[in-house]
């Protein structure tokens, strides 16, 4: 007999977990730059939408359909006969979709600004289809690991280790995003643009948590069920308090300040922990899990940035895959049946142990095949400029997804070398003719009275930025303005469609830079402006040069080319 209690409660808690999607999308879209908004919300929603369909296809047969040791059975289309209790088959079906999906949608964090949408497509299937549903009939199905006594109660490790792992795979494979690292491997900040939408995402996390934990119970109908559900959700929202706290006085312990985007994370560090043992650990246990997991998620960020040079833009690989790991285990010491700590010998943390190692060599193995094949075939990365520019214009046509406001990168902290630094071996090869047609031709002939020196105004790409910024540097301008224009040229704007509906897009996303010169030739900046922009396509930008009658340096009263020195 179905139990009108117990469908309720599961329904309500996938919904909840359902609502995960809306949390990971602000917070990855928050703490990525504005330029890849569009492109993390898309990620995200396509996750659950290529996920729900794909599981119910084959994945939830791969890990309920049958008792194997290795995998259940291939029902496609969910048409065999199962038993989930209290529950119909449909309750317990949407319950699953929704971890499934979420263990697909931690990747885009870490793989976040520099990968090719395609590509992210065919992975989301992949997990969806094949690697999720295995390990997890390993540890939910009555697999091996369940026949041997693992226990992961919400998903540490079926759910968040797996995403984790695949995160750290993709990251490592993607390589870092441009500018991250100089070129002595130090690592940059590259900040996230909206603190709010992070913070948001994750009460939205922490809150559907609740769900996450809480409802993984799939029973409410009892005074036993409606004690551990209580006690689940004590476990949770401990946890994460302490990982949070842990969190924010290590960082300002370690940075003089304490880290808002770091604190952030440690409370979902702390759910994560805390996720496989919520319902075997008293309140005490589930303090002492968030308090280790925020120790490790500072110095597991700071490894994997710092040591292992793996790009990680919203530090998913340190909160769900090390901390997902780090809970499954900690349950074989808190577990107050069974744990080491409460008299229950090593036997239990043994197996807790070997399901963290297999699960994880069981990802690492099938994920780094299909993210080579999918490198190989689609490609994994999209191409330089593309990411310079963001990819929410090039990947989905966006100008901004901020309309009306202008929220854009224009230093890269990049170093210049041969994948970026194109503009001068297109230019030597262009014939005269090219050259004339695709580069402005400018005039230096004023009349009325010349001082000699002039203002050269210079409209390009922002993906031009450090290439122009260097040559201008190596030529001896000794300082410019740069600032974050809308324009366009001849070609109109490009017209993208929204809801099939063609937009009226007539200005995009510029750079203006410029320089005062006295000291040298003018003909010599604009050679070398033209140099550094060209490479033969519409839109390489316009250069405008206008003659200059008085500077003033404010600091010294200085004039004119004295106060264009670079010394004193």
């Amino acid at each position: 007999m179905y139990s009108s209690v117990d469908v309720i409660w599961t329904l309500f808690g996938a919904a909840l977990v359902f609502l995960m999607q809306a949390g990971f999308a602000l917070c990855e879209a928050g703490m990525t730059r504005a330029k890849n908004t569009g492109n993390i919300l898309m990620k995200n929603l396509m996750d659950f939408c290529i996920g729900t369909p794909v599981y119910w296809f084959v994945g939830f047969g791969i890990m309920f359909g049958g008792s194997g040791a290795l995998i259940g059975g291939f029902d496609p289309f969910i048409r065999g006969s199962y038993d989930f209790g209290t529950l119909p088959l449909m309750c317990y079906v949407i319950f699953q979709t929704v971890f499934c999906a979420t263990a697909a949608t931690i990747v885009s964090g870490s793989m976040a600004e520099r990968t090719n949408f395609k590509a992210y497509c065919v992975y989301s299937a992949m997990i969806s289809l094949i690697v999720y549903p295995i390990s997890g009939h390993w540890i939910w199905g009555g697999g091996w690991l369940s026949q041997l006594g693992f226990h992961d109660f919400a998903g540490s490790t079926a759910v968040h280790m797996v995403g984790g792992i695949t995160a750290c795979i993709g990251a490592k494979m993607l390589g870092p995003r441009i500018g991250k690292y100089d070129k002595n491997g130090k690592a940059r900040a590259i900040p996230g643009h909206n603190l709010t939408a992070a913070a948001l995402g994750v009460f939205i996390l922490w809150f559907c948590w609740f769900g996450f934990n809480g409802a993984s119970t799939v029973a409410m109908s009892t005074d036993e069920d409606m004690m551990s559900a209580s006690q689940i959700f004590m476990n949770t929202n401990m946890s994460a308090a302490v990982a949070t706290c842990t969190v924010m006085i290590l960082t300002w312990i370690r940075y003089k300040k304490p880290d808002v985007s770091m604190s952030l994370n440690g409370s979902l560090a702390g759910l994560v922990a805390v996720t496989a043992g919520c319902d075997m650990v008293s309140t005490t246990g589930a303090f002492f899990i968030g308090l280790i997991a925020g120790i490790i998620l500072v110095f597991s960020v700071e490894f994997f940035d710092n040591k292992a040079k793996i790009d990680d833009p919203v530090g998913a690989i340190s909160v769900h895959g090390a901390c997902g790991a780090a809970g499954t285990i900690l349950t074989g010491f808190f577990a107050l049946d069974g744990g080491v700590l409460y008299g229950g010998g090593f036997h239990f943390l043994g197996v807790q142990v070997l399901g963290v190692l297999s699960v994880a060599a069981w990802v690492v193995v099938t994920m780094t095949i299909i993210f080579t094949i999918i490198d190989k075939t689609i490609g994994l990365r999209v191409p330089a400029d593309v990411e310079i520019d963001g990819l929410d214009y090039h990947e989905h046509g966006l100008v901004s997804a901020y309309a009306g406001f202008t929220i854009t990168d224009v230093s890269t902290g990049m170093e210049v070398n041969a994948n970026t630094d194109l503009g001068e071996g297109e230019y030597s090869q262009a014939t005269e003719k090219q050259k004339s047609m695709a580069v402005p031709v400018v005039r230096t002939e004023f009349t009325g009275e010349e001082t000699g020196m002039y203002k050269v105004s210079i409209i390009a790409k922002h993906s031009k930025y450090e290439t122009l910024k260097n040559a201008l540097n190596e030529l001896g301008v000794t300082g410019m303005t740069v600032t974050q224009v809308m324009g366009c040229g001849i070609q109109k704007g490009v017209g993208e469609r929204y809801r099939g509906v063609e937009m009226d897009v007539t200005v995009l996303p510029k750079m203006k830079v410029e320089v005062i010169v006295g000291n040298i030739p003018v003909e010599k900046v604009i050679e070398t402006a033209k140099k550094a922009l060209y490479t033969g396509h519409i839109g390489d930008g316009k250069i405008f040069v206008y003659d200059v009658r008085k500077v003033v340096k404010v600091r010294t009263g200085e004039e004119d080319l004295a106060a264009l020195r670079d010394v004193e």
